[in-house]
């Protein structure tokens, strides 16, 4: 699955969510991805259910589409705070 097929799938089904999808480093299979997603429905909730809100998000693709997601998630606070980091 493309990288920006995944971004769009995110974005859609994911609260005000911006995702950046690109193909994993140090992998050659095109199904390793690594998505790095900002969204305020991130807000309050431990990393796990972060991710899980992603990986519902793509549903089926998931088991499909996609064989293994890096996941950076953030609150758009966070992001930001990290982009001034940076």
């Amino acid at each position: 699955m493309k990288p920006t097929a995944v971004e769009e799938l995110i974005e859609s089904n994911l609260e005000d969510a911006q995702a950046t999808v690109t193909h994993a480093r140090d992998e050659h299979d095109e199904d390793h991805l690594a998505a790095t997603v900002v969204s305020p429905a991130f807000e309050g909730l431990p990393l796990v259910q972060q991710h899980q809100k992603v990986y519902d998000s793509l549903g089926e693709h998931m088991t499909t589409d996609i064989h293994a997601l890096e996941l950076s998630t953030y609150t758009p606070a966070e992001y930001d705070d990290l982009e001034a980091e940076g």
